[in-house]
């Protein structure tokens, strides 16, 4: 099957705008992965950044990267709103969708269950508050898959009835650019996705 440019689908929505500021709820993983995606969407959308991320273990590495991104966003120029939110903190609701795939490689399975809770609730609150579309900062990185991120994005926003922002910031040199911006404002970069099982296979 052909991989979709969402890049390119992402350009549409924007160039269709003329002017209007859609309110965007977008789910962060992390300040660095949320930098370049900030300062590019906050040209064209109001955005308020759902930092929902049970997955991270322990819980003062989940505080720590919360931290990181409330003060990525109170120094971030934007040319509209950027507002934050934290949504609960709960390891067991992520080993329970976890279960059963401990020993599945990192970007597998376990992963993707992963996506679909983290965007489940994005889509839910999203649809609840009135927001126009829902996204998430995972695309960002080379090591997420996009193309299921997106797959997933699609199938949640069908649920929840909430249109979906498709993504792959990871183009345009967004990845390189998220690294620029976290040298220049000394972003805490982690070197693994968050839960114990990355960090597992980072040490290995």
């Amino acid at each position: 099957m052909n991989k979709i440019n969402y890049q390119k689908e992402l350009d549409k929505i924007t160039d269709s705008l003329n002017g209007d500021v859609p309110k965007l709820f977008l789910h962060s993983c992390c300040a660095p992965c949320s930098s370049y995606t900030l300062e590019y969407l906050s040209n064209y959308f109001d955005i308020t950044v759902y930092y929902f991320n049970p997955n991270i273990s322990p819980k003062a590495e989940f505080d720590k990267r919360y931290a990181e991104q409330k003060r990525l966003i109170e120094a971030l120029p934007s040319k509209h709103p950027i507002k934050l939110v934290c949504g609960e903190y709960d390891y067991n609701d992520f080993l329970k969708i976890a279960k059963g795939y401990e020993n599945v490689p990192e970007g597998g399975e376990r992963c993707f269950r992963c996506y679909r809770m983290r965007l489940e609730s994005t889509a839910k609150l999203a649809k609840e508050q009135g927001f126009d579309y829902f996204c998430t900062t995972l695309s960002i990185s080379p090591l997420k898959n996009s193309q299921k991120i997106n797959e997933i994005g699609y199938e949640v926003a069908e649920k929840y009835g909430i249109k979906w922002l498709p993504s792959d910031f990871k183009k345009k040199e967004g990845y390189k650019r998220s690294i620029e911006l976290s040298r220049e404002y000394q972003l805490y970069r982690q070197n693994f996705c968050g839960c114990v099982f990355s960090k597992e296979n980072k040490d290995e």
